[in-house]
């Protein structure tokens, strides 16, 4: 993967260059259609997802709770704080998605105080918003 998509992610923003080099290298990316559902609420989670291109709903007890685009990440409160998913995340159009395995991301984190900051920060935030993404 390119270091310069990374460097476009806001979540990325506060890395060094060899950082999202770092990054990169353990980062793959994810092509869906509009429809896929990318996570199950409920489901044990294993990747975290950066949008770069598309959209999606994400949907909690079966209610619309937030809608994602570019710049946006999901997965992450499943990898750092519960282990399942607390939502469902469908593709309201086609997406390209970067992605991270659960062991890669947790790497990540030992590896980059920065990166941990930042995404700690991210899970804390929707978890004190009930009706957040």
């Amino acid at each position: 993967m390119d270091e310069e998509r990374i460097a476009a992610m806001p979540i990325f923003a506060g890395l060094t260059g060899a950082e999202r080099v770092s990054v990169a290298a353990a980062a793959g990316e994810l092509t869906v259609d509009a429809g896929t559902e990318l996570t199950r609420e409920g489901d044990f989670g294993h990747g975290f997802f950066a949008i770069e291109d598309g959209t999606a709903d994400v949907v909690r007890d079966g209610a619309l709770v937030a809608q994602l685009g570019p710049g946006d990440v999901f997965g992450e409160i499943a990898l750092v704080a519960s282990g399942r998913r607390t939502a469902s995340v469908v593709a309201t159009s086609p997406m390209r998605l970067i992605t991270l395995f659960k062991r890669d991301l947790w790497a990540l984190e030992e590896q980059m105080p920065t990166f941990s900051v930042a995404l700690r920060e991210t899970v804390l935030r929707r978890l004190e918003d009930p009706v957040g993404a």
